[in-house]
């Protein structure tokens, strides 16, 4: 895999709002995400939606930049909640270029981990709102 094009994403609530204690807000971030995925703007290798950010190991798709990427998912999201005109959602993100396969691997157990490093589980597969949810790697298989 080239990694020249593949980051890691971290972006925070506004304030740190825990938005995403709510199973609805949640899910509907899960949804944007698949839909970006769908519409095959970008690649999305690993993800975690905690209580007040979320980490991505995601490579935009030939002619998007990663900020276009995670506007699609940022502002989609904005848009879907409802919070396009009145009020603010997210702060900026942080971005690492994934170097090579080692650099790659640390990322993606970083993101399988962190629900478990925040004592929200005590195993990574038991966290409802990640790739390394056991629903997720179900839907990984059945989708190739």
């Amino acid at each position: 895999m080239p990694f020249d094009r593949t980051f890691f994403v971290t972006t925070v609530t506004w304030q740190r709002t825990p938005l995403f204690r709510n199973p609805q807000k949640t899910e509907l971030m899960i949804d944007v995400l698949a839909h970006c995925r769908e519409q095959k703007k970008y690649v999305l290798h690993e993800f975690v939606i905690m209580p007040d950010h979320l980490h991505l190991l995601l490579t935009p798709a030939a002619g998007i930049s990663l900020e276009r990427a995670m506007q699609l998912i940022k502002g989609g999201f904005s848009y879907r909640l409802g919070k396009s005109k009145n009020g603010s959602v997210w702060q900026e993100s942080f971005t690492n270029r994934i170097r090579d396969e080692q650099d790659y691997q640390r990322h993606a157990e970083y993101i399988r981990m962190n629900p478990v490093r925040s004592r929200l589980v005590e195993s990574q597969e038991l966290y409802p709102y990640s790739s390394a949810s056991t629903k997720f790697q179900e839907a990984i298989i059945t989708a190739i």
